[in-house]
């Protein structure tokens, strides 16, 4: 009996601090409106914007213990300046592996794990696109990616 009221004792404590650790932690630092607004993008005159839709979806494996554990299929479009679009279908090989290099880092960092649709992983998730994007074939030919389908199949 001496040595379970110890015992006892290490796991009441225990299970306190955890408890008042959830209940006191810092409430989550609300959205600054401005920062999720994104500046329109400012085209040439008389230009308009246009839907580069690439033809194939993207694949990424999900690996875990060195083994394929699910694939995220998603299926990507770009906002794009209808007088670059000739420009983007001739570098539609070097977007899709710049894209696809941001996905297999996303996916490294866990951003297709949990719940992976939640809206700032998703934002995140594009921002890195457009940033992959435009560093491609430049910020004056694409400002925007849209995420149209996306499935994490299996695991």
């Amino acid at each position: 009996m001496g040595k379970l009221i110890p015992l006892l004792l290490i796991l009441i404590g225990t299970g306190a601090g955890v408890g008042a650790g959830f209940f006191l932690r810092p409430a989550p630092e609300p959205l600054d409106e401005e920062s999720e607004m994104v500046a329109a993008p400012v085209l040439p005159e008389g230009d308009t914007l246009t839907v580069f839709e690439f033809t194939n979806q993207f694949m990424v494996p999900l690996i875990a213990e060195d083994r394929i554990t699910s694939v995220i299929v998603i299926r990507l479009a770009l906002e794009v300046s209808e007088g670059q679009q000739a420009a983007v279908t001739a570098n539609t090989a070097r977007l899709r592996d710049a894209l696809l290099q941001v996905m297999f880092d996303h996916a490294n960092l866990g951003g297709f794990t949990g719940v992976f649709t939640d809206h700032s992983s998703l934002t995140h998730l594009r921002r890195s696109l457009l940033e992959a994007a435009q560093k491609t074939v430049g910020p004056q030919v694409v400002f925007g990616v849209l995420i149209t389908d996306l499935l994490r199949s299996g695991g």
